[in-house]
């Protein structure tokens, strides 16, 4: 080496690019202008000789060797470089083309890093991750990570041999780590090998990484985004309308892969696989939306994706990121919407993944009685930390803006709301006042919903929460929540309990089948009957119903349909639509083969009539959260174990007439009605099209003038056991009312006529 190249080699940071300590490398490698000559500088473990190839020329320089672990450094007069890249011959004689990583500046600004520290970079993904990308003319991935506590990373991957010392990253101001990677390409697996203080050395996959490997394996996988292209627009455009809450809302629950057989060969099917059956099932059913369990990647099948470690991937389960695009694509295109499961709760302890992620507890908090939930063996995020809230809110925008998602349901809220929640005395730490709310997440919560509806009006949140919470629903500026749905988990709980009952004993129960119509209106609510109602041990929704087979199936159609009279969204399960007896688990595939059996086809006949029903009746979602849209006729009949009621669209002829007897005895039951008319009936839970004995209405019943329930006017209608019966309006004719001088209406006619008289006086 020259005595005037040996004068300008920093050795101490030599010593520290070789030792794999550097936390910024690129203030030594690669090429910098020294007076009017350049330095170029490089590292490559083990090499024994490296050429500088400048591309312009086609000439080759040998670098000196600095130093015997692979350092390299070249002095050339002038200061324009040029293209170039490195060969580098290995010990075993082979020759590899190396480009430099380490010419290019950060592209990460300092404006970027400020947003990140105050929480509020909502495209954070776009700069954190990797991201293929051309610089300067060179192609290559920009590689990134949040590491405060790491005394260096790397970038290790495929195209490195996995080696933490040949891409060590440059550490910013706000603990970012940074490097844009020439030699990495779409599709390759990488991590970040980062080295604490101390010395220990461990490898981690990417928080922000687009993709992953399939299970077990634990890399993260290089993902170019950029490439689909979307075609609904037409959906996005109707969107805010479609999800408007006098809009009807009808979801079919699914994991993806349940839904159907893969293709010989593969463990799963693929998301373009799925979909077109996805869509022709759906269409079909009368389904307005769909809503995933989450599809984000994760470790462990049994937690079916709610312990997720890779937030900014689709999980490879079933395809890559482009796949998934394509499910949602055709989806909307068909004009169904997509709604996707998210766990901003608490995450999984795999090494491999954010826990303890820089040596500290950086996602998590250090006190186990803040940070961990013990029923649960998670990690609870911590909501007290901007960069840590700035991931999860940019991640709720992610699978909205990047993947057109129409809505996210938060999952487990309720666990994030209260620091006691599924804990002892001793096990949590009260809030700031001595209470048991968690106040950084309550935050967190509200600047979620408020950002996502400021960026994307008419994208729907929705929270899992099971307490009494109040206001979940509630607008941000007066102290709510700002989510738009809340699942009802109440009614939920209620109805199961009562309906598993003998119809013998319901009659001391009557009050948990009501009860929900108190508070129905405090919130926004969904009706749902969930995957978390059919699994670990608690039956399938038919396996609740009590009594011989018969009976069961008249229950489960009796109870499908009273959900849908209800008020309030709709979720089903998938699977629970052809009344499945088995409970569902992650491993085997909707029971599609019960369909060959009558009682199971009319089970999917109810459900698809209902929901057609529903999106035709004004009256089932018009008034939806308004208590004018709903009236009891008759919610006292604990004995006899039948409930009647309206429900009511903004025109009084859209009215329906709901009579459910909950009873194992057939009953002919004279109902009071507010109006007269004629009401005929509409559906029959009883129908032998349904699988029921056929106990029906079948003529029209005109009201007559006789006071029932306090209505001035009724009708007579049969009821199987077990069954059902919804009736529509149909408004008495001008000639019927004024053929009528001793009704009702008839004397209100009258009466009009008298004041019309007057005021002209």
């Amino acid at each position: 080496m020259t005595n005037k190249l040996y004068k300008l080699m920093n050795w101490p940071a030599i010593e520290e690019i070789i030792y794999s300590e550097a936390s910024n490398p690129h203030a030594l490698l690669g090429p910098h202008t020294v007076g009017n000559n350049t330095l170029f500088q490089a590292f490559f473990p083990g090499a024994q000789k490296v050429q500088i190839q400048f591309v312009e020329n086609m000439t080759e320089k040998d670098m000196e060797m600095a130093d015997e672990d692979g350092f390299f450094a070249l002095l050339l007069s002038g200061k324009k470089t040029g293209g170039y890249r490195y060969i580098v011959t290995m010990p075993d004689g082979n020759v590899e083309i190396r480009q430099d990583a380490y010419r290019h500046k950060p592209l990460i600004t300092p404006e970027d890093e400020e947003a990140f520290a105050h929480g509020v970079h909502y495209t954070i993904y776009e700069k954190l991750g990797a991201h293929p990308m051309t610089l300067s003319g060179e192609e290559g991935v920009y590689f990134a990570v949040w590491a405060p506590g790491a005394v260096r990373v790397s970038t290790v991957g495929d195209f490195n041999h996995w080696d933490g010392r040949m891409h060590q990253m440059r550490r910013l101001p706000s603990g970012i780590f940074e490097i844009f990677i020439p030699d990495a390409k779409i599709g390759d697996n990488y991590k970040y090998e980062l080295k604490l203080k101390g010395g220990l050395t461990y490898l981690k996959a990417d928080p922000y990484g687009n993709a992953a490997q399939l299970r077990p394996e634990t890399a993260s996988v290089v993902a170019d985004l950029r490439a689909f292209t979307w075609e609904d627009e037409g959906w996005i455009k109707a969107r805010k309308s479609c999800q408007k809450p006098d809009a009807p809302m009808s979801v079919y629950e699914l994991y993806l892969g349940s839904f159907m057989e893969p293709s010989e060969g593969r463990e799963y099917a693929n998301y373009r696989e799925i979909a077109p059956k996805v869509i022709a099932y759906v269409k079909d059913m009368g389904y307005t939306h769909v809503e995933l369990m989450p599809v984000m990647e994760h470790p462990f099948d049994g937690s079916w994706g709610y312990q997720v470690i890779g937030y900014y991937a689709p999980t490879a389960r079933y395809g890559s990121p482009a796949d998934f695009m394509y499910f949602v694509n055709e989806l909307h295109k068909a004009g169904i919407g997509v709604i996707l499961d998210w766990v901003p709760a608490h995450f999984p302890r795999d090494t491999y993944g954010l826990s303890n992620f820089d040596g500290t507890c950086l996602y998590e908090h250090f006190d186990p009685r803040q940070g961990a939930h013990p029923h649960w063996g998670t990690l609870i995020y911590n909501y007290g930390r901007a960069e840590v809230k700035n991931y999860l809110i940019a991640n709720a925008l992610f699978w909205v803006e990047k993947f057109h998602a129409d809505g996210l349901r938060m999952d487990a809220v309720a666990s994030m709301l209260y620091l006691d929640y599924g804990k002892n005395d001793g096990e949590w730490i009260a809030n700031i006042y001595g209470g048991n709310e968690n106040l950084e997440a309550i935050e967190f919560i509200k600047h979620v919903n408020s950002i996502l509806k400021k960026r994307n009006p008419g994208v729907l949140s929705i929270a899992e929460e099971s307490t009494a919470w109040p206001m979940i629903t509630g607008d941000l500026d007066k102290g709510g929540l700002g989510f738009d749905v809340k699942w009802n988990m109440g009614w939920m709980n209620d109805y199961l309990r009562y309906i598993r009952f003998d119809p013998y004993f319901r009659s001391h129960h009557h009050s948990e089948l009501t009860f929900s119509m108190i508070y129905t209106y405090s919130e926004n609510f969904m009706l749902v009957f969930s995957h978390d109602e059919v699994v670990h041990g608690k039956a399938s929704m038919i396996g609740k119903m009590p009594g011989e087979t018969e009976q069961k199936f008249a229950g489960l159609r009796l109870s499908y349909a009273y959900m849908m009279m209800h008020p309030g969204k709709k979720l089903l399960f998938m699977g629970q639509d052809i009344a499945e007896f088995d409970e569902w688990n992650e491993n085997r595939q909707v029971e599609w083969e019960l369909l060959q059996y009558p009682a199971h086809k009319g089970v999917r006949a109810l459900v698809k009539e209902l929901n057609h029903l529903y999106r035709a009746q004004p009256a089932l979602y018009e008034l939806d959260n308004r208590p004018e849209g709903f009236e009891w006729l008759n919610c006292i009949a604990a004995n006899e174990c039948y409930l009647t009621f309206l429900r009511k669209g903004r025109k009084r002829e859209n009215a329906l007439l709901v009579a459910a007897n909950f009873s194992g005895a057939a009953m002919k039951l004279q109902v009071g009605v507010p109006y007269a008319g004629s009401y005929k009936e509409i559906l029959n839970t009883d129908a032998v099209k349904f699988g029921g004995t056929g106990v029906v209405n079948s003529r029209v019943k005109k009201a007559a003038a006789k006071e029932w329930d306090d209505k001035p006017y009724s009708i007579n209608i049969n009821l199987a056991p077990l069954s059902v019966s919804i009736l529509s309006y149909i408004p008495e004719t001008a000639n019927e009312t004024k053929k009528k001088p001793d009704g009702k209406e008839g004397a209100s006619a009258k009466q009009g006529a008298k004041k019309k008289k007057t005021a002209k006086a």
